[in-house]
């Protein structure tokens, strides 16, 4: 089901600003990998071409080639809206649907896609969605309750659970923990370690423990200065990464000399 990807020569703009330029990697499936860097890098930026959420912004566009398991996601004969149900995207804040249940915030994807579903079936996936972000057993009696009313790591967890939902094949996550407390964020860590099984994940963090912590392959993402744009410095796995990297970039952002 997980899919790989391999980017090449990707150049990303905002109308003619070159936000980040000349990025080249390979995402194993199955696998997570971590985009670290300074803030306004391209991180995020260069996580939202993965789903094509990038080119929604006026003026926005990209150059280069995004290949999932070998398909163009950008081939003028592909549907975003398709690419944007393999490809789901988990958001740095929580954003559970504010006027839905916690059993429509999970089916919401499946429903904006047009499907239809028997309420058995709406039930069956609902429950599966639920128990794959680890949160059936503390929502399961009170699916009728507001998606609001959950803490916030629930709610980032019921995010996860609508977008696994409509079962993709990638995961993109934009520093899901960060307006996380300490609890909460472990336990997004630990779904992270199971959802791997399944899925190909691609997670943007600030926090090098965490990249540490979850992730086989690390990004480092930096820019030469204001104005310039970002650029991919090194791809190794994290072992490597935090321990002998390649660039002395990489090891001044790690040890914390600068960003």
């Amino acid at each position: 089901m997980a899919k790989s990807i391999d980017v090449s020569d990707l150049n990303i703009y905002y109308g003619d600003f070159l936000a980040v330029e000349g990025v080249n990697m390979t995402i194993t499936a199955r696998s997570v990998t971590a985009l670290i860097g300074p803030s306004g890098c391209g991180k995020s930026t260069f996580l939202r071409t993965l789903n094509r959420m990038h080119e929604v912004i006026p003026g926005a566009r990209v150059e280069g080639k995004v290949l999932v398991d070998g398909q163009s996601l950008y081939d003028s004969a592909v549907d975003p809206v398709e690419v944007r149900r393999m490809v789901g995207m988990v958001f740095q804040r929580p954003n559970p649907f504010p006027t839905m249940s916690i059993y429509e915030n999970v089916l919401a994807g499946l429903r904006l896609n047009n499907k239809k579903l028997s309420k058995s079936d709406a039930d069956a996936v609902v429950e599966k969605a639920l128990r794959g972000a680890n949160l059936w057993n503390e929502v399961k009696d009170r699916l009728t309750k507001p998606g609001m009313g959950l803490s916030g790591g629930q709610q980032q967890r019921l995010c996860i659970a609508r977008a696994i939902a409509v079962e993709p094949q990638i995961l993109l996550m934009d520093e899901p923990c960060s307006a996380l407390d300490p609890i909460s964020t472990s336990a997004i860590e630990d779904l992270i370690h199971e959802l791997k099984e399944q899925y190909t994940i691609v997670i943007v963090t600030h926090n090098m423990q965490q990249a540490a912590r979850v992730s086989e392959d690390t990004a480092f993402f930096n820019l030469a200065g204001a104005g310039k744009p970002g650029r991919l410095v090194e791809m190794n796995p994290t072992k490597k990464i935090f321990s002998v990297p390649d660039e002395e970039a990489t090891e001044a952002y790690i040890s914390g000399r600068f960003g």
